[in-house]
This record gives C-alpha cells, structure tokens and sequence, in this order.
C-alpha cells in the first residue's frame, strides 16, 4: 500500500477540528460584535442627552436655582428635631419589658394619646405630645465581649451542635436581645425634654417576671451561701483534727527520743491533708465572695451606664436636605418633560 495514501480516521478529526475552529471564531465575531453595538448605544444616550442638556442649559439652571431656592426656604421654616441617648445594662430578663413598653408608647404618640402618655412620665401633656418616638437599639460592645457572649452561648447548647455555628454566623444571626447593654434614643421636637423623661424610662423595666427572677436569684445565693458555710464549718473541724493529731505525733517523738538507743520503736508519722484543707477553704471562701458580689451588682432590674443629655443633638436625615433635594427633584422633573415630550412628537409621527 502507498504511504502517499492518508489515514480516513485523521481525515475526519481534521473536519471536526476545523468546524469546531470556525464556530468558536464566529461566536467570539458575534459577541465582540454585540459588543461594540452596546458600547456605540450608550455612548450615543450619553451624547445624546448631553446635547439636550446643553441646548436647555440655561432652562435648567433656572429651574435648580429656584428649587435650591425654594428647599433652603423650607429647611428655615421646617420644625428642627432633636435626639438623646440613654445608655443601659438591664438584668433578670427586664430588656423584654422596655421593649415592649417603648413600643406601647410610640403607639400612643401615634394615636396622639398624650393624657396616658402624660400619666405615664409624670410630666405635663403640652411637654409630652414633642416627643415624636423611642427607639431600642444594642448598645456599643468590644470584640472582647462579644467574644464572651459566643461563649456563654456555645456552653448553652449541645456540643454537636455547637460545631456547626461559628462566630461569625452567630455574630451576623443574633438578634437586639441576644445582649444586656442597650441604647434607648428618643427623638422629639424640643431641644430641652430629655431629662424630663427618665422617669417614665425608668418605670419601663418594671415586671413580675424580672421581679420572680430576682427572687429566685436570692433564694438560690442563700442555698450556695449556707452549703459553702456548712463546708467551711467541716474544713475547720478537720484542721483542728489534724492539729490535734499532730501534737500527739509530737509528743510521742520526744517520748522514744528519751528512752534511748535500746528501744528502737518509733511511732508512724501519720498522713495529714493539711495543704489540702486550707486550698479547698480558700476557693470555697472565693466563691462565697463572688455570691456577695453577684447579689450587690444585680440587685436591681436595671443599670443606668449614661444618662440622656440635658440638651439634645440636632437630627438631619438625607430626606430632609431639601437644598440639595429638591434641585434633584427639579431636574428630574425636567428629563421627564423632555422624554415625554420626546415619546409623543414619535408617536404622532409614527407611520407603521
């Protein structure tokens, strides 16, 4: 056979090959294609509504100037708010009932219930209808804490199922009450109120539940209190055991020592655990104070860590730049204009 002659097989891989080439070859035409059509379409809106914008260049600076006018205008005559903050740590479950009541109060503000509202702080109703809300948020907290709050939560939870929830997922799924520190902002229309308020914010945290928590609380400290003292009472007659055992071991050695060489034996120097004793006393005296300290720095259902401030700050929000919104507003007022007016001279014209 002629080695001229070709193999079929090669022939045929060669034809798939070159198809395959040219199909590759005309999407990438296609989609270079595609584009440069779309780079040519946006560059000629973009031309296109620079022309318009230039042609009425002078429309158009008329129309922000007055807008800009007309919103530094109405940021002069509208009503100023003004916020505060309060900062607290609350205890025995009482972040439940302030939130709850904020809530009940924003209600009565807007329902303009200011009589209920006026009874509630204790202040006049004319002082209480400025308040325009509260607000309930987590209050400012360190790495540091947040990392010991993972770890109370891990140790709640069963240990298979601590391995599936890492810090960062239990730092971006935990909710306003996962945490007791919390910043209570109010919001009002006059500048001064802030301070009169705090007696009604005080009353907020009041529950029988919180107060059923405080007693168990207490009741619980008195059961760990006399359990470590009983310790303590059976760690003191131990001692005064081994002291006891002690003088007596003492006492014999001096007895062997005088009868001389020709009595050899000696009394065994009998095991005492007096280091023990004294370690143990230690750690149970340690807790008995860490009880004392628990019962002083929670003994009440709230920790106020910052009061409101006598005069509140000024709030803007980004809606309320009426200087710089309503020139926005304007100009999109005009570009509607323009592209209706475009759309209908198209249609009138439009031949199908």
């Amino acid at each position: 056979m002629s080695k001229d002659l070709q193999n079929p097989n090669n022939t045929n891989e060669e034809v798939d090959l070159l198809v395959l080439f040219n199909y590759i070859g005309d999407k990438i035409n296609k989609l270079f294609s595609f584009l440069i059509k779309l780079i040519t379409s946006i560059f000629s809106v973009f031309i296109y509504a620079a022309k318009a914008i230039i042609n009425n260049i002078k429309l158009i600076a008329l129309v922000v100037l007055v807008f800009g006018l007309a919103g530094y205008l109405f940021e002069e005559i509208a009503t100023k708010k003004y916020d505060s903050s309060m900062l607290v740590r609350t205890h025995f479950g009482s972040k439940y009932q302030l939130a709850t009541n904020l809530n009940y109060y924003n209600a009565l503000i807007e329902s303009e219930d200011y009589t209920t509202l006026s009874n509630i702080f204790e202040i006049h109703k004319d002082t209480i209808s400025k308040v325009l809300n509260f607000e309930m948020a987590m209050g400012p907290e360190t790495e540091n804490e947040r990392i010991k709050e993972y770890d109370q939560f891990v140790s709640s939870i069963d240990s298979v199922r601590a391995q599936n929830i890492n810090y960062d997922d239990f730092i971006l799924n935990r909710d306003i009450y996962s945490g007791n520190l919390f910043e209570i902002r109010v919001e009002s229309i006059k500048r001064d109120i802030f301070k009169d308020l705090e007696t009604g914010i005080n009353k907020s945290f009041d529950n029988m539940y919180s107060i059923e928590q405080m007693k168990k609380r207490d009741s619980l400290i008195v059961i760990k209190k006399k359990n470590i003292l009983n310790s303590i009472q059976q760690i003191d007659s131990l001692k005064k055991v081994y002291i006891k055992v002690i003088e007596n071991e003492s006492e014999n050695t001096k007895a062997n020592l005088s009868l001389g060489d020709g009595f050899p034996l000696k009394q065994e120097k009998s095991e005492t655990k007096e280091y023990q004793l004294l370690d143990k006393e230690i750690k149970l005296r340690d807790e008995l104070r860490a009880l004392e300290e628990e019962k002083l720095e929670e003994d009440v259902f709230y920790d106020v860590i910052s009061n409101f401030q006598v005069v509140g700050n000024e709030v803007t929000y980004w809606y309320e730049k009426y200087s710089i919104v309503f020139p926005l507003l304007g100009f999109l007022l005009l570009c509607g204009i323009f592209i209706l007016n475009k759309f209908t001279s198209y249609v009138k014209n439009y031949e199908a």
